[in-house]
C-alpha cells in the first residue's frame, strides 16, 4: 500500500512548509480524531484509547505493529479518514512516528490538507502558535541532522579515497579463489557446478571472474 505520508529520505530536506507559524488555513471546524499504537500483539491499547477517549476523540484508529513496520495499516486508513479541519490527536509521539523525520514528515503533510497534530503526553498542538513553533524547531533541528550526516558521510568517503582505500562492495572471489578454481578446472573430474560449491560461488560468478570459461562452457559445465 502506498504511503499517503510520502516519509522523506534522510537524503531529503526536511520541512514544514511555508511559513510554519502561520495558522493552519480554511474555516472549517473539523473533529479530535485519535491514533494508538503499540508495538507487538501482547501489550494492551487500553490506556491509550481511554486517553484518547478522555480527550474528545471522536474516532480512534489503532495499531499493532512496530514503529518501524511500514505497513501500519491503521494509521493510513487514519491519515485517508481525516478531513481539513480535523485534528490528529495521538498519546505521545512515538506512537506515530517511526523517527524524527518520519514525525515531521507526516505532520507536515497533515499541516498542508489543513488538518491539526496533538501530542497529549508532550501536550504539543499544532494548532496553537506554541505548538506550531515546536515543530519549526523540529524540522530545523531535523535539517540541521540531515547535513550533518550528509557532511560526515562525505567527508569519510574523501577521506579513504585519500588513502587509497576501495569504495563499494567486495569482489565476489579473490585472487586466492581465482588460482584455486583455475587449478581444479585442470582436472577432468571437475565442473563448474562442483568448482562453484567448494568455493562457495555461484557459476555465474565463476564465469565473470573467469573469461577462459566461456568458450568451454558446453564441455565442462557438468
Amino acid at each position: 500500500m502506498a504511503d499517503p505520508t510520502h516519509a522523506l529520505d534522510i537524503a531529503e530536506p526536511l520541512t514544514l512548509g511555508g511559513d510554519a507559524l502561520d495558522p493552519i488555513g480554511g474555516a472549517d471546524v473539523g473533529v479530535l480524531v485519535g491514533y494508538g499504537r503499540v508495538s507487538t500483539k501482547g501489550q494492551l491499547l487500553d490506556r491509550q484509547v481511554a486517553a484518547l477517549t478522555a480527550a474528545g476523540c471522536h474516532r480512534i484508529f489503532t495499531d499493532k505493529k512496530s514503529g518501524k513496520n511500514a505497513e501500519r495499516e491503521e494509521l493510513w486508513a487514519c491519515l485517508d479518514y481525516l478531513r481539513p479541519g480535523d485534528t490528529l490527536v495521538v498519546p505521545a509521539l512515538d506512537r506515530l512516528g517511526r523517527s524524527l523525520q518520519d514525525l515531521i514528515s507526516i505532520v507536515a503533510g497533515l499541516r498542508k490538507r489543513g488538518i491539526g497534530f496533538r501530542s497529549l503526553h508532550e501536550a504539543l498542538d499544532t494548532t496553537t502558535p506554541g505548538g506550531r513553533l515546536v515543530f519549526h524547531v523540529f524540522a530545523a533541528l531535523a535539517e540541521f541532522i540531515r547535513e550533518l550526516i550528509v557532511d560526515g558521510t562525505n567527508e569519510g568517503l574523501a577521506a579513504a579515497r585519500a588513502r587509497g582505500q576501495r569504495l563499494g562492495r567486495p569482489p565476489a572471489m579473490n585472487a586466492e579463489q581465482i588460482r584455486q578454481a583455475r587449478a581444479m578446472l585442470t582436472r577432468p573430474d571437475e565442473s563448474v557446478a562442483s568448482i562453484a560449491r567448494l568455493l562457495g560461488v555461484s557459476r555465474g560468478t565463476l564465469y565473470k571472474h573467469l573469461p577462459e570459461l566461456s568458450g568451454s562452457r558446453s564441455t565442462i559445465d557438468g
